[in-house]
């Protein structure tokens, strides 16, 4: 199944769909450092550095899947919260490709902002828009006065191109990712494309900082891997105390230096405090060590703060391809086999895989990391 990636980042969601058995036929994203992550990880060849609202989006070709996490400054609870005012707002772009490719399915992912009061109104239009993304907003039209137009729409009577579409808040720390991250989902099937839609169980096992990093205690400094370089001058002061190593961490966020909440930052056993490094950022959002994110350190944790968790998009992507094959096998189709590609280091295991030969729970008793380590 052909996916392709809208404001891709440095590729989190990419990463998990790949897991899953999608292929890629195209990253969309402006940011030039998060173009570099893609290149490095991906097929260079499938990168296109550009303004998603200047990309057409017929010269993919046929696409099943459209993914992708639109910019979240306007709805996020440290922004200027504009929402539709807002220029940095990409879900009109979004809409546009599902209304050019006409996917049989789509998921989109952003902030737990997005449910506010606040902005119910436009959430409701968003949600409408993807359902009917044939019906275009007329000139001179507000986006209020379309909304109204789009409500009055009775979905079984309408022949034109329509999905149902669902969304659900999550937390990443249920499905095995060591970080409490919560995230809206939205995900839409072509209404001709009958699925049986599942969104992803939550998981008993807890994962912590140290079930993910524990293990690079023990790793001699000359032969630690190369992001994981360690950034002085970390403090604390009130509500900016870190995370605690034997928990799962605080939201991982776009930033470095005084990001509210000390949320990049580990307070470790021996009551030591310092940032994670790009490395120890990588792992706790469950990308593969082997990874590359690119740019200095403020640049790369704005890229990892940014990035959906690799793990719980390949539950997502787990999902949609379970039901898209259950389509072509209810049609008399096989389903295609995709080869499972996993290249998870071994600290990235959960626990409830000790059939592997792996107890995540064990790494919670590394040595302690002292100050400067």
């Amino acid at each position: 199944m052909r996916s392709l990636e809208l404001f891709s980042g440095c590729g989190g969601l990419a990463k998990g769909l790949e897991l899953a058995g999608f292929q890629h036929c195209g990253f969309v994203e402006f940011n030039k450092w998060a173009c570099e992550s893609l290149r490095h990880n991906f097929n260079p060849e499938l990168v296109h550095e550009v303004d998603v609202r200047t990309f057409d989006f017929l010269s993919i070709g046929n696409v099943d899947v459209v993914a992708g996490g639109p910019p979240c400054q306007p709805f996020s609870l440290g922004g200027l919260a504009k929402a539709h005012d807002d220029a940095r707002d990409m879900f009109p772009q979004a809409i546009r490709a599902i209304h050019d490719l006409r996917p049989k399915a789509f998921v989109f992912e952003n902030v737990k902002g997005l449910l506010r009061k606040s902005f119910a109104d436009y959430f409701s239009y968003i949600i409408l828009r993807l359902s009917f993304p044939d019906v275009c907003m007329p000139d001179g039209m507000s986006w209020r006065q379309h909304l109204e137009l789009l409500k009055k729409i009775d979905f079984e009577k309408y022949e034109g191109l329509k999905y149902n579409v669902t969304y659900k808040l999550v937390n990443a720390v249920d499905y095995g990712v060591p970080q409490n991250r919560e995230r809206v989902f939205i995900v839409g099937f072509r209404s001709d494309v009958p699925v049986d839609w599942k969104w992803p169980k939550p998981m008993r096992v807890r994962r912590t900082i140290a079930d993910a990093i524990g293990h690079l205690a023990s790793i001699a400094e000359k032969n630690r891997p190369k992001d994981h370089k360690i950034v002085s001058g970390a403090r604390e002061y009130p509500g900016h105390s870190g995370s605690d190593f034997a928990s799962p961490s605080k939201t991982i966020k776009a930033g470095a230096h005084g990001v509210p909440g000390g949320e990049n930052m580990i307070r470790f056993p021996d009551g030591s405090l310092r940032y994670m490094t790009v490395h120890e950022a990588k792992l706790i959002q469950t990308f593969p060590a082997d990874y590359t994110i690119c740019g200095k350190w403020g640049e790369a944790m704005r890229q990892i703060g940014n990035a959906v968790p690799v793990r719980l998009a390949e539950l997502m992507g787990n999902q949609i391809k379970i039901a898209l094959e259950g389509v072509d096998a209810a049609k008399g189709k096989a389903p295609v086999k995709y080869p499972f590609r996993r290249r998870e280091p071994e600290q990235m295991r959960l626990a409830i895989e000790k059939r592997k030969g792996y107890d995540c729970r064990k790494a919670g008793t590394a040595k302690k990391v002292r100050r400067g380590e």
